[in-house]
């Protein structure tokens, strides 16, 4: 099984519910948050290929042969980049979707 194909569900996941998440958002939230994820994805991105690359230069980890795509970035594999941009997708998703929840009556149990 090659990396590509675990991040596949993780990465499918993330773009349905931060699609969803942003259709119930205003047009100006809307495109303050596609402006706000690009901008953070592409930051984690830049920095995910730089420790990434320094992580696997000092031998901290590797990848087996024949379970990776190919193409790099630095010394990261494209598939490494995949869990960064799940995160920036996923993480403001779920804050919106339980927020909303949360305003429609859910009770606050704090």
């Amino acid at each position: 099984m090659t990396y590509s194909l675990i991040c596949l569900p993780f990465l499918a996941v993330a773009v349905v519910l931060s699609l969803a998440a942003a259709r119930r958002l205003p047009p100006a939230a809307r495109r303050r948050r596609w402006l706000a994820i690009g901008f953070a994805g592409a930051l984690v991105l830049v920095l995910t290929g730089v420790f990434d690359s320094l992580m696997i230069a000092a031998g901290l980890f590797g990848y087996a042969a024949g379970t990776r795509l190919g193409p790099t970035i630095g010394l990261a594999p494209i598939e490494d980049f995949a869990y960064p941009i799940v995160t920036v997708l996923l993480v403001p998703a779920i804050w919106t979707l339980a927020r909303r929840r949360r305003a429609r009556g859910g009770r606050d149990e704090d």
